[in-house]
């Protein structure tokens, strides 16, 4: 096991303790079994279809199916002693109850984009309620100019189709990566390419149905708007299990622009970066504008590529019109355009060349057990960087290897919203970035090299980003933050990250924890913790 891999589950460790660390999977099992029984009156021949024992023929494929961190995919990773596949609310309900009954924990999954494994990893005995069954979308463009009931084991690439499905010109403002699961996703805050115009996936979740600790299904009306406010974006694992959202629809134009243009540092990428700080975070709320920092690959260039990758909601004439005016030192052409539908678009990003020619079928695709080995991190930037600090990033970022940086602009719309409307906090920030290295090698000297460079660029980033706290993304989750942090305060710890997460809602979170779930069963390697009995 190589080195960095058992810090981690050190961590693990350190972070949460159980009575039923040491629990032989058998006989967890067959207690499960026996109490699941008792609550559902499922029959043996269906059993075998929901709870799967470590002995299944299905165990392994399933487990493995949504892992899509190939570092958590390996022989010494520890394995849960039951995974259960729920078909129906009760099945979760059942799920609930027992793994507390049994004083085990429950590690609960949508899509598996879980960059650091939490949702099916842990180091005590522990069962992964796997909700990739619950995938039923139901689109009402009846509702108040269009909605959406989808359960949160669907995939963000099945509930575009299934609203394209019913019109080409209404969409939901997610991310752009179609095996994404909805879960996660939408109550971390999800964002995608259409942030600066319509916000964020939490904006437009006006109802939801939730398993409590209790076992009890309830929806907006019978959880209360402090939990229904934790949800959005506070990440629903530390709450219970959300098995469906409902969200308000958006119209989009008929035709809408994407654009690519990349650069070297030796094609002026310098001026380029430094001035879409100031432009891409400011001009129209419909243009977004990504910027991909990439250390140089080694054999095919000594020098940093500066990508740029934009959706733009309107015609390319008029795009292209706003940069020549706005930000002349990308170089837009009319030639670099495309003009397509909304639903190609995601297509493009995708990266189909002839999206002309590609199905939309191809969105409910799940792509079960693809994982590559990654680590990702984040950072916010509230200033703009100068020049000469820019360059001398980017040179540094040339002598690492398969290390990346993502910029996502802010700005537009999504300051329309109060930072305490919804749990997430950043919305006045001026852009994020994504720390990001992706490789194939799977020997632990291949982890270290790639986690140490990217561990290099976060540490290279501190004097350039937010500070009091150094914000992080929830849903790019990063169990760096508060390792080091080894003491028995499990409050102390979750706040350590939970500042950095949250900001100032992180308190109402963890009020809403203890309210709700004082005994902190929902509960993961980074989950809201509950107060400390004498601050109750």
């Amino acid at each position: 096991m190589n080195k960095t891999y058992l810090i981690f589950l050190l961590f693990f460790a350190a972070s949460y303790s159980s009575p039923g660390a040491a629990a032989d999977p058998a006989n967890v099992y067959e207690d499960f079994v026996r109490c699941f029984k008792n609550k559902t009156n499922i029959s043996d021949e269906d059993l075998t279809d929901v709870v799967l024992p470590r002995t299944s023929v299905f165990f392994t494929p399933v487990l493995r199916a949504y892992i899509r961190n190939a570092r958590f995919n390996t022989s010494s990773t520890p394995k849960p002693s039951v995974i259960v596949l729920p078909r129906v609310d009760s099945h979760v309900q059942a799920a609930v109850i027992c793994t507390k009954t049994l004083n085990l924990q429950l590690k609960i999954r949508s899509g598996g984009h879980d960059y650091d494994g939490l949702s099916y990893v842990s180091a005590v005995t522990f069962i992964v309620l796997d909700l990739s069954n619950f995938r039923n979308i139901t689109v009402d463009m009846k509702d108040d100019g269009g909605s959406a009931w989808v359960q949160t084991g669907a995939t963000l690439g099945e509930l575009f189709y299934r609203i394209w499905e019913k019109s080409e010109v209404h969409a939901f403002p997610a991310g752009i990566c179609p095996t994404v699961g909805v879960g996660g996703h939408v109550s971390g805050g999800g964002y995608g390419h259409m942030i600066r115009k319509f916000g964020l996936t939490i904006d437009y979740v006006v109802d939801a149905t939730i398993v409590d600790v209790s076992g009890r299904v309830l929806d907006r009306k019978s959880m209360g708007e402090d939990l229904f406010w934790a949800i959005r974006g506070g990440g629903a694992g530390s709450f219970g299990v959300v098995l469906a959202f409902k969200v308000k629809l958006v119209e989009v134009p008929k035709t809408v622009t994407v654009f690519r243009i990349d650069k070297t540092t030796d094609q002026n990428a310098l001026d380029m970066v430094y001035k879409w700080q100031f432009v891409a975070p400011r001009t129209d709320p419909g243009l977004f504008i990504r910027v991909l920092l990439a250390s140089p690959t080694k054999n095919k260039t000594q020098t940093v590529n500066a990508k740029v990758r934009a959706l733009y909601l309107g015609n390319a004439s008029d795009v292209v019109s706003m940069m020549a005016k706005e930000f002349p030192e990308l170089g837009l052409k009319i030639d670099d355009c495309k003009e397509m539908t909304w639903i190609q678009s995601l297509l493009w990003w995708m990266n189909y060349k002839d999206v002309e020619k590609v199905k939309p079928g191809v969105l409910l695709e799940r792509d079960p057990g693809s994982a590559k080995f990654v680590k990702r991190k984040s950072d916010y930037v509230e200033k703009e960087i100068t020049k000469p600090e820019l360059n001398r990033l980017i040179q540094q970022l040339e002598t690492l290897d398969r290390t990346g940086l993502v910029l996502n602009p802010y700005g537009g719309n999504l300051n329309a919203t109060a930072t305490n409307e919804t749990a997430f906090p950043h919305r006045h920030k001026l852009y994020k970035i994504q720390h990001s290295s992706t490789w194939s090698d799977p020997r632990p000297e291949a982890d270290r090299l790639y986690v140490g460079s990217l561990r290099t660029t976060y540490r290279i980033m501190t004097p350039f980003v937010s500070k009091n706290p150094r914000s992080s993304y929830l849903n790019y989750r990063d169990v760096d933050i508060g390792v080091n942090d080894h003491g028995k305060d499990s409050y102390r710890k979750g706040e350590i990250y939970g500042r950095k997460y949250f900001g100032e809602n992180f308190d109402r979170l963890v009020r809403v924890k203890t309210a709700v779930d004082p005994e902190n069963f929902f509960r993961n390697e980074q989950s809201i913790p509950t107060l400390p009995h004498k601050r109750r």
